[in-house]
């Protein structure tokens, strides 16, 4: 009886590849991990307002990329908007940024009917989005502390007792 095992390479090339894509993935990723500086962009409301990452030094800042064709991100706002309620008091900015490909008049039809209290923006070129790392998947989250460094990117839904808990203590100090 014989035992058949595959040539090497049969199996070392999608190995290499697997890597590969492993090691690309993870290079936009490893940009903006636990403790790099957030990038310094503008962020350009709804209403046209401009607000640099800049001003927002000494502040927790979340930053939430989204779009209304988005369902779980039309799932999690409620509980962005009860965060932001909860937090904006103790020092917490949250800055929802709507992505290219979302029509600009259904941010703000949503941003109305569903009354965001917190700053949406539009990423009309995709520079925001860039910035943070070529997010592509909606909604991703970063939670920045009070210097300007990203201390947690959640892709998806939050688990948001876990976020709050973050939240208080970054806050905190």
């Amino acid at each position: 009886m014989s035992t058949h095992t595959p040539p090497r390479s049969s199996w070392l090339k999608p190995a290499l590849i697997g890597a590969a894509v492993l090691a690309i993935a993870g290079a936009g990723y490893v940009a903006l991990t636990r403790g790099t500086p957030a990038p310094d962009v503008t962020f350009i409301d709804i209403k046209g307002q401009k607000i640099s990452s800049q001003s927002l030094r000494g502040k927790v800042v979340m930053v939430n990329f989204w779009a209304t064709s988005c369902a779980t991100c039309v799932k999690e706002m409620p509980q962005m908007v009860a965060t932001y309620n909860k937090f904006k008091g103790a020092g917490m900015e949250f800055i929802a940024v709507a992505m290219k490909y979302d029509p600009p008049n259904y941010v703000l039809s949503y941003t109305e009917t569903r009354q965001l209290p917190f700053t949406v923006a539009l990423d009309s070129a995709g520079d925001l989005a860039k910035a943070f790392g070529d997010v592509a998947l909606t909604p991703t989250t970063f939670v920045i502390d009070k210097d300007g460094k990203i201390i947690k990117r959640y892709v998806g839904e939050p688990d948001f007792p876990a976020l709050h808990q973050l939240l208080q203590k970054t806050i905190s100090g």
